[in-house]
């Protein structure tokens, strides 16, 4: 089933051809019919949403122009600030925690004429490749209502992919938007580190999350990006300057463009059916008038291992707030350290207690420079290779995800099978650089595939460029079938 996109809605609600209320009403009945099947949101915040409408028809009869979002239903991942409304990271530590502010990117969504309709579901602390780890439950892919939409934004993709939303706000630190967007056949990105506030985000690894939208189309993705990405005083670590103009780029095409396929990426542990539809989509970019040819990225082998050091020992440090004294849950004890230890035991889940553990001793005396300081190496030699890349090529191509949507349960049992998931992401996290999610056809059990396009930092221009030529050889095939 197809639906609306952003930017078709804002146009008619600027025009006045459909009001904001018209178009919150129509997603809220979609959120209505099938929520309690996909569990896509932790808090729908209808009567919030039916004000902000009624503010943007108010400004549009008024003669004014509420903005480029103006009347779009947006999902945002409840690890995102907003005032007010609860704010639980799907943990059960946050519980009755209302921020005092909004989230950067809430508030320039807001300004851009935005509605948002609801907190999304996610793996606990954004820590979990199917959004299993919820303290809420978890969510299903709209797809195929047996399997995982991915994780940790599984909310956020499965509220677009089911057409309760036709953008969301997600976050990155692994692959966070890219994977689930993958499963759930949307369209995610996760910009350079830095090009995107991250104040108001709820950290995980602080070095690695960046927030990124999902939409329907390259176009959407692209637009959301321009709203809420740019300069912020309030994060240090934002980059001065607006967010590259990629919507002036969309229809430049991809002739003269270098594509270099990660050869690292394309052998043991992808499925080979995901595996043919990169090759397709290699084809698709050398039929419009790339150059395409593979490309070695050594280093990426290490991606897994040293992400899962790099990332537990920040979350170690981010997550030691939460202790029952100023945010959240708190468990009476007799003791200020048995208070913090009952708190701390009822409110994290096993995957997040699993991860300050190992973050806790990977920084720990005797290990620092082992463990925590070797990945730290590493990640300097990903970037490296990365560098030598991209010295060849302007963009390159991998895939998303492994696989497609595997079933709820299937890989809970066993850790490591599930990080195997984010094989494909988490070296550009690492990296900081650019890539995006574009959806490109099915696989043979007939679900959505990914093709991962990655660029350097600040190369988001040129990797736009090539989703959009993806995304129209993509409907070019699917209306050929």
């Amino acid at each position: 089933m197809s639906f609306a996109d952003a930017l078709s809605i804002a146009a008619s609600v600027r025009a006045g051809d459909r009001t904001a209320t018209e178009v919150l009403e129509e997603h809220l009945g979609r959120i209505a019919e099938r929520e309690t099947e996909i569990h896509a949101f932790n808090l729908v915040t209808e009567q919030d949403a039916r004000a902000t409408a009624a503010a943007v028809d108010a400004a549009v009869a008024a003669g004014n122009d509420p903005g480029p979002l103006a009347g779009v239903p947006v999902a945002i991942k409840d690890n995102l600030c907003t005032r007010g409304v609860p704010t639980t990271c799907s943990s059960k530590i946050l519980e009755g925690w209302r921020p005092p502010y909004d989230a950067t990117v809430v508030q320039r969504l807001a300004a851009a004429g935005a509605v948002a309709v609801g907190k999304t579901n996610l793996d606990e602390f954004a820590m979990g490749s199917s959004t299993e780890n919820s303290a809420f439950g978890p969510t299903r892919n709209p797809h195929d209502t047996s399997r995982v939409p991915g994780g940790s934004s599984g909310g956020s993709a499965a509220a677009v992919a089911a057409g309760f939303a036709p953008i969301s706000l997600g976050s990155d630190t692994g692959g966070s938007i890219r994977q689930p967007a993958a499963l759930c056949g949307v369209v995610g990105v996760k910009p350079t580190y830095g090009l995107v506030s991250r104040l108001g985000l709820v950290a995980f690894g602080s070095s690695l999350d960046q927030v990124g939208p999902f939409a329907h189309t390259v176009a959407d993705a692209a637009l959301v990006c321009e709203v809420v990405g740019g300069h912020d005083a309030g994060d240090s670590t934002s980059i001065p300057g607006d967010f590259p103009a990629v919507t002036e780029h969309l229809s430049d095409g991809v002739s003269g463009l270098r594509v270099g396929i990660v050869t690292e990426m394309m052998g043991e542990g992808i499925a080979p059916d995901v595996a043919a539809r990169v090759r397709a989509a290699a084809a698709a970019l050398a039929a419009a008038g790339a150059t395409v040819e593979e490309v070695s990225v050594p280093a990426v082998t290490f991606g897994l291992s040293a992400y899962y050091l790099v990332a537990p020992a920040e979350a170690s440090s981010n997550l030691s707030r939460y202790d029952g004294v100023r945010f959240g849950n708190r468990i009476e004890a007799a003791t200020t350290g048995e208070m913090m230890t009952a708190t701390r035991t009822a409110g994290f889940g096993d995957e997040v207690k699993r991860r300050i553990m190992l973050g806790t001793f990977v920084l720990s005396a005797g290990y620092f420079d082992a463990f925590y300081g070797t990945a730290q190496k590493v990640r300097t030699l990903m970037r490296q290779d990365f560098d030598a890349a991209y010295e060849q090529f302007d963009v390159l191509i991998s895939p998303t995800s492994p696989t497609t949507a595997f079933a709820i349960g299937d890989k809970t049992a066993d850790p490591m099978t599930m990080y195997l998931n984010d094989i494909c992401t988490i070296p550009t996290n690492l990296a900081g650089h650019a890539a995006m999610s574009v959806p490109f056809g099915t696989g043979d059990d007939g679900l959505p595939v990914g093709v991962q396009v990655l660029a350097p930092a600040l190369g988001e221009i040129p990797m736009f460029r090539a989703a959009a030529v993806l995304e129209a050889a993509a409907l070019a095939e699917g209306g050929a079938k």
